[in-house]
């Protein structure tokens, strides 16, 4: 049984909003104070992802641990009212981020995820910076000086010896 009644229930579902969260917004302050420039919420691309670097070619989504079932957390129950219809919910939004995430990654784009629980404040730290060291890699990953092999044929030469 619930605790709260059906209207009080259905208050607190309608203000949940996807957009502009608090780990969203922690997200998108610690990227912004460190250079980092990004769209947010880009229509264009599979799944709206929460933050787009367009330099990185990396989109990155900041997941709820209940909505998108962040397995192993503490943070993911199950209701105990009606669960077959939260069991199937969870499932689909499972579904339709590996769905996302595999289009994106076919465009050619990086995906991080991070969940809600990585953002607490006793890891939040070890989180943002782990991010930077992994947006890091990927710049120098997409902009890798090409190396030029020697060609050691003579008939190249442009003056005789």
């Amino acid at each position: 049984m619930d605790r709260l009644s059906k209207e009080q229930r259905h208050r607190n579902m309608a203000a949940i909003h996807n957009k502009g969260t608090k780990p969203e917004v922690m997200v998108r302050k610690f990227l912004f104070s460190r250079g980092f420039r990004y769209r947010i919420n880009h229509h264009q691309l599979p799944g709206k992802p929460d933050i787009v670097l367009r330099k990185y070619n990396t989109c990155i989504f900041i997941n709820g641990c209940f909505w998108h079932g962040h397995d192993g957390c503490k943070y993911f129950v199950i209701p105990k009212t009606r669960t077959e219809f939260w069991h199937a919910k969870i499932e689909r939004n499972k579904e339709r981020d590996s769905e996302n995430k595999q289009q994106l990654a076919s465009m050619g784009w990086h995906c991080i995820t991070i969940w809600e629980c990585q953002l607490k404040s006793k890891v939040r730290e070890v989180t943002l910076e782990s991010l930077l060291y992994t947006l890091s890699l990927i710049f120098l990953k997409n902009h890798q000086s090409k190396s030029y092999e020697q060609l050691e044929d003579s008939s190249l030469m442009v003056a005789e010896p």
